[in-house]
């Protein structure tokens, strides 16, 4: 069946938008419309409610069907160290500053189902002080928080993962760090013991506070400009001084209301130190 087009589709989106965060606190005005639409089809095509009343209706009756709405608005594109010139580059260039201090605290916000932060849970072991260090992953989407606190995910994906870490400047095998059994695999407690599974919403909720290195890594290209100033100002404030912020390969601080505040680490992935403090 096709979507449903109105002239009125827009002023239904903002309808539908504005009930959303009436009835349950999410905020999705400043997704990029691109991205916004997209996502909307995905739920459209999959509960058969083409019409955006009507899928508001069903919204604000059933918080189960609201789930599966927040299932297809985040963000889970993720897998193990994803990009690994960039943790090869955090490994040569943010790590040896990092292990000058006594205690680090590590933010991976927009976590997903928390493959990444269990990727430097491991670099950080294999460069001797993940026993000083803290990672926080985030999300809004409660059901990839419970798959990043188990640690358990399907072995189908694990020879991409071993090429990734290898590639990452990984100095044993991946499979050092899990356990098998038949199709999925579970990383060793030992990792997750130093790794925080917390919802936080980048869109409404505050500041992370104290940070050593934040990686956000290809969540802002699903915002638009507003909100993207509003999260890369969230993260200044929550950097320390001297702290860094590593972002996705289709993003950059150019253009922005934080760049002078940033020296680049590593252009080419995206890696920013931060200078100066946020002056509003």
């Amino acid at each position: 069946m096709p979507l449903l087009k109105t002239d009125d589709e827009s002023t239904e989106i903002e309808s539908l938008l504005k009930g959303i965060h009436e009835r349950y606190g999410y905020d999705f005005t400043h997704y990029s419309q691109a991205s916004l639409k997209r996502r909307l089809n995905r739920v459209r095509e999959h509960t058969k409610l083409f019409s955006y009343p009507e899928l508001l209706e069903r919204l604000y009756q059933d918080e189960q069907c609201f789930d599966l709405f927040l299932k297809h608005m985040s963000i889970t594109v993720t897998e193990m160290f994803r990009d690994p010139a960039v943790y090869l580059s955090i490994r040569e260039k943010i790590i040896p500053i990092l292990k000058t201090f006594p205690f680090i605290k590590i933010w991976h916000a927009g976590c997903a189902t928390g493959e990444e932060a269990y990727s430097m849970a491991i670099l950080l072991h294999e460069e001797g002080f993940l026993d000083r260090a803290r990672i926080y992953a985030t999300d809004f989407n409660k059901q990839s928080l419970e798959t990043g606190q188990a640690g358990i995910y399907s072995s189908k994906n694990m020879g991409t993962y071993a090429a990734n870490y290898l590639a990452a400047g990984g100095k044993k095998n991946l499979s050092d760090y899990y356990s098998s059994s038949y199709d999925l695999v579970k990383f060793d407690d030992f990792l997750k013991e130093h790794i925080t599974f917390s919802y936080h919403n980048l869109v409404t909720d505050g500041v992370f506070g104290e940070m050593n290195l934040i990686c956000c890594r290809n969540v802002l290209i699903y915002f638009d400009k507003v909100l993207q100033d509003h999260v890369l100002s969230l993260f200044t404030e929550s950097l320390r001084h001297g702290g860094f912020l590593c972002l996705g390969s289709k993003e950059s601080l150019n253009f922005t209301k934080v760049k002078k505040m940033f020296e680049p680490v590593d252009t080419k992935y995206r890696i920013y130190r931060m200078t100066e403090a946020l002056h509003v």
